[in-house]
């Protein structure tokens, strides 16, 4: 069975093949439009479809629109009812609906040869809820929260033998992913995008906001909660998109982060018990890309262990969609070994690519002992390496690097990226020392969750350590990514530490560095020591002080 997912109706535009119950590919239209986030989430933009990507992930397979069995489109429009009944004030929300019914005509259009009569309808927090409780093995409780789908905002569930029972769904007006959203542009931020800067903000205020939060937002037993309008300029002003922050949005963003993480950590009770006491608790939608709130889930929750969808936004919806449709006809649902799902190239395809630049380059005996030597001296590592990643966390296949043991990395990496100063930098640790270093969930091979950095290393690796003391940590596996771990195998025999900063190779407001010819004119474009694409490395120093139009020292 080849099945091919899209997801298109809201925002992060994806596609995904799974064929024969194992995941192919998977990739977001933005890192072949360039264009963040694919599109905006606004009704008019529900026709465009992730032609990019889906085309990618054929030619990827070998296979052509006519070879696919089954598309899996991520959104029921049967399942849609009236705005009005559903509280949304949007007059337009109508021909989002009336361009997902004719999906599949506009699929056999941009997928010539494709059977508009293959594509099925998958509703989307089931689509939501397949991407997390069957890549993580079809067993255990699901719990899927973000803004929206047809008709609402949740869904609690449980996985049997890779079948799905839903406990709960809350229906809409009532979103904790809406209220989220709502913060995020109260707050001057660009909603349905920058909600991870309210989470990062949100550390260096006080929950004083909480007493009238909880009074608005709490859970209603039944697996259900309540979300009432706040009235947000009652507790702190409106901040335009270049406006300061003060210690009143701080607080604010506190307060919305602590309620958050405390509804959520009712409904993760109501449904350990409603799903008969499983041990795995599982989670996608939006909402679970706040890794705050993960972590006080696996601390603080019901579940032994919690297993997060590295593409958790709708992004994730595409694959879901596919093994949802794939699960149906009775395949055999592949586990979700790791996320890097995307493009990538060969070794000759790279050395072409740096010809063409006219780049001078090196064939280091060992990029990876090249790139530590570097990294030990304090410079800054673009690395691009192996298939690019699904979601939006880089994981050591689109990553910028750096020394995590000088104070001023964090300024630096921030300016270099062109990010508000207040946003943490993330480290990637070798998996057999993280109970040296961290406390927390492990593994955490996604970047899903923050961890205690132990006192005695707070000082040792001071760019990664947020205001309140946590890190959002990558455990690095020697048996899933040799490459990294050898790495950082190489920069602990230098400097003594088990640990690198790892931010996506990217600048603000641009998707990652998906192309050797992105990654390229990254470099050229930013203050970076060495560009270390695939086994060849090259040089600022060098790069910038030969002449033009030669190849370079290749060899």
């Amino acid at each position: 069975m080849r099945v091919l997912g899209i997801n298109a109706i809201f925002h992060d535009p994806s596609a995904a093949l799974v064929v024969g119950g194992r995941t192919v590919a998977a990739a977001e239209e933005e890192r072949f439009s360039r264009r963040k986030h694919g599109k905006r989430p606004v009704p008019f933009s529900a026709w465009e479809l992730p032609e990019l990507s889906a085309a990618w992930c054929l030619r990827a397979a070998g296979l052509s629109p006519e070879d696919i069995d089954a598309v899996a489109y991520s959104f029921d429009p049967a399942l849609c009812a009236d705005p009005g009944t559903l509280g949304l004030s949007d007059p337009w929300d109508p021909m989002r609906v009336d361009y997902a019914r004719r999906a599949p005509w506009f699929l056999a259009e941009a997928l010539p040869g494709l059977d508009p009569q293959k594509v099925r309808f998958v509703p989307h927090h089931v689509a939501h809820a397949a991407s997390a409780g069957l890549c993580a093995g079809g067993d255990g409780a699901v719990l899927v929260l973000d803004g929206r789908g047809e008709a609402a905002s949740h869904l609690a569930g449980v996985y049997r033998g890779g079948e799905l029972t839903t406990l709960a769904a809350q229906r809409l007006p009532h979103s904790l992913g809406l209220l989220y959203e709502d913060l995020t542009r109260h707050l001057g931020f660009l909603h349905s995008s920058d909600e991870y800067k309210v989470m990062a903000l949100a550390s260096y205020g006080r929950p004083r906001f909480l007493p009238e939060l909880r009074e608005l937002v709490c859970a209603t037993g039944g697996g259900g909660f309540r979300a009432e309008p706040v009235d947000w300029p009652s507790l702190a002003k409106a901040r335009a998109a270049d406006g300061e922050l003060t210690d009143d949005h701080a607080d604010l963003a506190a307060s919305v982060q602590q309620r958050l993480e405390e509804v959520l950590l009712d409904l993760a009770r109501w449904t350990h018990e409603a799903a008969g006491g499983p041990q795995t608790l599982t989670l996608a939608g939006g909402v679970a890309l706040n890794c705050v709130a993960n972590a006080r889930l696996a601390a603080q929750g019901p579940f032994e262990r919690v297993w997060v969808q590295p593409a958790a936004g709708d992004a994730g919806t595409a694959l879901g969609a596919a093994l949802h449709v794939a699960s149906g006809t009775g395949a055999s649902i592949e586990p979700m070994r790791g996320a890097d799902l995307g493009r990538g190239w060969s070794d000759a395809e790279l050395e072409a690519e740096l010809r063409r630049a006219a780049l001078p380059y090196t064939r280091p005996g060992d990029i990876a002992a090249e790139a530590a030597a570097v990294l030990a001296g304090n410079g800054t590592v673009a690395w691009f390496q192996g298939r690019s990643e699904y979601g939006p966390r880089a994981l050591g296949h689109r990553s910028l690097l750096a020394h995590p043991g000088d104070r001023e990395t964090t300024a630096r990496m921030n300016d270099i990226k062109g990010r508000e100063q207040f946003r943490p930098i993330a480290p990637m640790v070798r998996a057999e020392r993280f109970a040296d270093v961290f406390e927390g969930v492990y593994p955490s091979p996604y970047m899903l969750f923050v961890h205690r950095v132990r006192p005695e290393w707070t000082d040792r690796i001071p760019a990664v350590v947020h205001v309140d003391g946590t890190a959002r940590v990558q455990t690095v596996h020697p048996q899933t990514e040799p490459l990294v771990a050898r790495l950082l195998a190489a920069f602990e025999r230098r400097t003594g530490l088990p640990v690198l900063v790892n931010t996506s190779l990217n600048t603000a407001g641009r998707p990652m560095a998906d192309t050797p010819r992105e990654a390229m004119e990254l470099f050229g474009s930013a203050p970076i020591d060495l560009l270390a694409l695939g086994p060849f490395a090259v040089r600022r120093a060098a790069a910038f002080g030969a002449a033009p139009g030669l190849p370079g020292n290749a060899r």
